[in-house]
């Protein structure tokens, strides 16, 4: 287990020495389920190169217009709702009116996003949400075993709504482009299949996540907010706000032979599992860590993991980020906790399961 940014860095980044793809070790992985999450280089090198390339070529800035308008709509509605709602506080035990930004502002936004980006039909967001909920909580079944089958039920269910992807009229975006170009690069169809699933799952999850973790921050910093109204402080106040509260707890490798971290002797076959959330705060790499600096640069953090397996959603992550401060920022009044925040309880994925706010004063 490792905390050190160093020693995490170090790993994701040498997939001769630990790997992903635990057929390295031996363990027996059906092909068919093979995708650029657990492929290593070389064979992931074509794969990976087919989505980053087509996702680099779609138009951020316009997905970025569209996503800021869902935000305002969004915040208008449940500005609306809150009025409404005044006339019944009297009845009411708190006294507030509230909404949980999980799933009135995050799940949304995320979900839109993911799907424009794809140039896929934006599935209906209740049934998504538990699928994505599921899956998120199976990859901890090593911790909770009675998450194995919600979880496969759950994956079946996805699976069938990728595979309609493909079934239907191609639409303009990144999986219109990666099968326009999948020939070219010799890249097999399940490949792309999975790949997709993989990548929208992972993008869906890891917005939702961060744009849950970012507000929680923003809250409790309402300075930090105030501050990102600078221009000039944006980006590199997006990458500090996941720094500071990244969607991602850990992953794991394998080592492929005998090798040394430390004075730790680790064996061929044997787990390593690196603590990204931990290596975020390494005082050695990030001076003040536990502190919001905004124009903290450089800041090479692992919020959205490191090397072969970077997760390809990064760059509208934090297209994703940059909107909903945006959008906090031009709300028609600040945004307040309005109750305690609950986390979900998963040990992979870092995320709130209600975020209960208001923007009553």
């Amino acid at each position: 287990m490792l905390t050190r940014y160093r020693d995490c860095r170090e790993v994701l980044r040498d997939y001769r020495l630990f790997a992903r793809d635990r057929r390295r070790v031996g363990e027996d992985v059906p092909e068919f389920r093979q995708s650029i999450q657990s492929l290593d280089p070389p064979a992931q090198t074509s794969l990976r190169g087919l989505f980053i390339n087509s996702l680099r070529a779609q138009d951020f800035d316009a997905i970025g217009r569209r996503s800021q308008r869902q935000i305002a709509d969004n915040f208008d509605a449940i500005g609306r709702r809150s009025q409404r709602q005044i006339a019944d506080i009297f009845h009411r035990l708190s006294g507030r009116a509230e909404f949980n930004w999980m799933t009135e502002v995050a799940a949304p936004v995320s979900l839109t996003i993911t799907a424009e980006l794809l140039g896929v039909e934006e599935p209906e967001l209740g049934p998504y949400v538990q699928i994505s909920d599921a899956l998120a909580r199976r990859m901890d079944s090593g911790l909770l075993p009675s998450t194995v089958e919600v979880g496969d039920q759950a994956r079946k269910d996805f699976n069938a709504l990728v595979d309609s992807w493909f079934e239907i009229n191609d639409r303009p975006g990144t999986l219109h482009d990666v099968r326009e170009n999948a020939a070219k690069a010799k890249v097999p169809e399940h490949y792309i299949r999975n790949t997709t699933s993989v990548t929208f799952n992972a993008s869906f999850g890891t917005v939702y996540a961060t744009a849950g973790n970012v507000a929680l921050t923003l809250l409790q910093h309402p300075e930090a907010l105030e501050q990102l109204r600078d221009e000039n402080l944006l980006d590199t106040g997006v990458g500090e706000l996941i720094r500071f509260d990244g969607p991602a707890q850990g992953t794991s490798r394998v080592a492929t032979r005998r090798t040394t971290i430390g004075d730790t002797v680790i064996e061929p076959g044997q787990t390593v599992l690196t603590l990204m959330a931990a290596a975020n705060r390494d005082p050695e790499q990030f001076p003040r860590p536990d502190e919001l600096v905004l124009d903290r640069s450089p800041n090479q953090h692992l919020g959205f993991g490191w090397g072969p397996h970077a997760c390809l959603g990064t760059m509208f992550g934090q297209l994703a980020v940059k909107q909903l401060v945006i959008g906090l920022l031009n709300a028609p009044a600040p945004l307040k906790l309005a109750g305690t925040p609950v986390r979900r309880r998963t040990a992979t994925v870092r995320s709130l399961d209600v975020l209960p706010v208001t923007f009553r004063q």
